[in-house]
């Protein structure tokens, strides 16, 4: 209960400072997050915008013995699908990347493993690290998000309003999330595991937790384009 109300008392930040600070957290401390202060997050988050008021979305959460299922699928299942992931119509990056989108994975991936310290010639530590994606970093809490395979494009984007709302009101609890488009690379056995409806799928997931502050990797931040690249300003 003190771990809720500690909570519930940080909810001062500033949305800009909010929005600033946010970053994709890969290394947490082991603090639980407490059944309550979970339960009052997703509340909060409850006012994402949604149009037409359809409130899409959905979300599995996961702790202890629940997560740990789901990280050993995942460990028992990559060695045979990557690196593409299960046949699915879903894909997590188009087949053809082009630029300058090409460039700017690859260079927050450069960015990332060498706050790490591994080349990508080191192929085991390199691996060992990618395989933390699907253990949620370390995290006490994974999410995994569905969706109705019969909604179109505008409520895959609510799902992602309300995976954003959910990021910028964890920052405000002192908390970190990492959005993990990895486990869409999983959608059929995770699927079969998590015993979802016909017409239930798999989007992607998200790792929350207490940030460790002192490793590397969660002070590396990646390069964002200039306004220039992506703003069209008419009229003014």
């Amino acid at each position: 209960m003190l771990g809720w109300l500690r909570s519930k008392r940080e909810i001062t930040m500033n949305i800009e400072q909010a929005v600033s600070q946010r970053r994709s957290t890969r290394a947490y401390t082991p603090d639980p997050l407490l059944k309550e202060e979970i339960i009052d997050w997703l509340n909060a988050a409850q006012r994402a915008p949604s149009g037409g008021n359809m409130q899409g979305w959905g979300v599995i959460v996961l702790t202890g013995e629940a997560k740990d299922a789901v990280a050993n699928l995942a460990m028992s299942r990559l060695p045979e699908v990557m690196p593409a992931g299960e046949e699915t119509d879903r894909l997590v990056y188009p087949e053809e990347l082009w630029e300058p989108h090409v460039s700017r994975r690859r260079r927050a991936g450069e960015q990332m493993y060498d706050a790490l310290g591994i080349s990508r010639e080191d192929t085991q530590k390199f691996n060992m690290w990618r395989a933390n994606n699907f253990r949620f970093f370390g995290a006490p809490v994974g999410l995994i998000f569905t969706i109705d395979t019969r909604m179109g494009h505008g409520q895959w984007a609510h799902n992602g309003i309300f995976m954003q709302t959910l990021a910028l009101l964890a920052e405000g609890r002192g908390w970190g999330t990492c959005m993990q488009e990895c486990w869409g690379m999983l959608r059929p056995s995770l699927k079969a595991h998590l015993k979802l409806d016909d017409t239930r799928m798999v989007h992607c997931g998200m790792s929350v937790g207490v940030p460790d502050k002192d490793h590397p990797i969660n002070n590396f931040r990646s390069e964002r384009a200039s306004l220039d690249d992506f703003a069209d300003l008419r009229g003014f």
